[in-house]
């Protein structure tokens, strides 16, 4: 890890003062939970639960009664004058649903609402994934930023031999110019760097609207992964509350095959003979052409889509799992091994150069070549961290790490 490599350049006598930070500490799981809070994406998947909830309220509703009311012989010649045998007929018509429809349209609401927390909660895991990564992030801008101090130091230090020898006339006059010239690079580096890192701790800062100077991420990279590496439970509760929900849609087809009834009963009131008498009727669809065949066999269909689909993911997650948690493995077994055996070797030569060149047994350029190989030890312990970061986020991800709805006894 980080601190081992800077402990090994401390103890190689090159470090260089590193800035001091003056913003409040914050962790991992303190940023993910700042980002939740602020988050409008996290606000708008809960209105959508509340909207599916209002769905479910208005499927139980049944169907609205209607009441006419007709009136027959109002006007006509002889005996049917102005209002003289006018029939006026008033009826209350009430449609009774056949099939169980009420019952289909609840259960389906309720599956659409099973869908929407589902939902939210897999897109809760993909905000965390995102902070995650901008937070770890700002955790490697840190790395290359003591890292370009550190080569700064180095370079200084280097400078200050190829000056000492260069004034007492060991040395050639390029060598002077050649050291200036890789501290000035050196230099850039570390101006890169710095602007790279605050760019980072912009980023991170802008899921909670804050500042970047107030980000002082504390962690690191290579804090290892869970051993237990199963599926995210979030993502599986989706699936499945998909295929539920277009379960519950065949079933609605279903019950539209077999149409409703309406009956309907009042009075009418005789002009002629000013009596009054009761009326009464049903209506009963045949239903010869229309059994409502075709959207059974859509949502069947659909049906069927969903489970497939749902099952290739699920598989798909479980192979890419596999892969990446070997490869996070590798990854990390390089870095350490940089770290211990690699990185210690460099600064032992550049050492054994220096001092050598000091007393005149190597050239400018033998100390370079050792310089160099400890930039590219550093470059190369960084490209495992970095390669170790996608892994871990992505490894994160399926397996729900930060899911704090799950119930396997550990925090966020």
């Amino acid at each position: 890890m980080f601190p081992k490599l800077r402990t090994a350049l401390l103890a190689a006598a090159l470090a260089f003062p590193a800035t001091a930070a003056f913003a409040e500490p914050i962790t991992l799981d303190e940023a993910i939970a700042k980002a939740i809070e602020a988050a409008p994406s996290i606000r708008a998947n809960e209105a959508a639960v509340a909207a599916a909830q209002a769905g479910r309220v208005q499927a139980g509703v049944r169907p609205n009664p209607t009441v006419t009311v007709e009136g027959e012989n109002l006007v006509g010649s002889g005996p049917y004058n102005v209002f003289g045998q006018a029939e006026i007929t008033g009826t209350y018509s009430q449609t009774i649903e056949r099939g169980g429809k009420r019952d289909a349209r609840v259960a389906y609401a309720e599956r659409d609402i099973g869908v929407a927390e589902a939902s939210s909660r897999v897109a809760r895991l993909e905000l965390v994934s995102a902070v995650q990564r901008a937070f770890l992030d700002v955790v490697i801008a840190g790395y290359v930023v003591e890292i370009a101090e550190t080569r700064l130091g180095v370079e200084v230090e280097m400078q200050r031999e190829a000056l000492r020898r260069v004034r007492g006339y060991k040395d050639p006059l390029f060598v002077e110019t050649s050291a200036s010239a890789r501290v000035t690079q050196a230099r850039l580096n570390l101006t890169e760097a710095q602007a790279r890192q605050q760019g980072a701790s912009a980023a991170l800062a802008a899921y909670w609207n804050g500042r970047p100077e107030d980000v002082d991420t504390v962690g690191e990279v290579l804090s290892g992964i869970p051993a237990a590496r199963e599926l995210a439970i979030a993502d599986a509760e989706l699936a499945q509350s998909e295929v539920a929900r277009a379960s519950a849609a065949v079933i609605l087809e279903q019950t539209r095959a077999r149409p409703d009834y309406s009956v309907n009963g009042g009075a009418r009131f005789l002009r002629g003979t000013n009596d009054v008498a009761l009326v009464a009727g049903i209506t009963i669809p045949l239903g010869r052409f229309d059994r409502n065949q075709g959207n059974i066999a859509k949502a069947q269909a659909e049906k069927l889509r969903i489970e497939l689909t749902a099952e290739a993911e699920r598989l798909d997650r479980l192979r890419r799992l596999a892969s990446l948690g070997a490869e996070a493995d590798a990854a990390r077994t390089r870095a350490d091994a940089i770290v211990r055996e690699v990185y210690p070797q460099t600064t032992k030569a550049l050492r054994q150069v220096r001092d050598g060149y000091a007393r005149g047994g190597f050239t400018f350029r033998d100390m370079q070549g050792a310089a160099d190989a400890i930039v590219e030890a550093q470059a190369e312990w960084l490209d495992a961290v970095i390669r170790y970061r996608d892994l871990q986020t992505e490894i994160d991800r399926l397996t729900g790490r930060f899911d704090a709805a799950a119930d396997r006894g550990t925090n966020p």
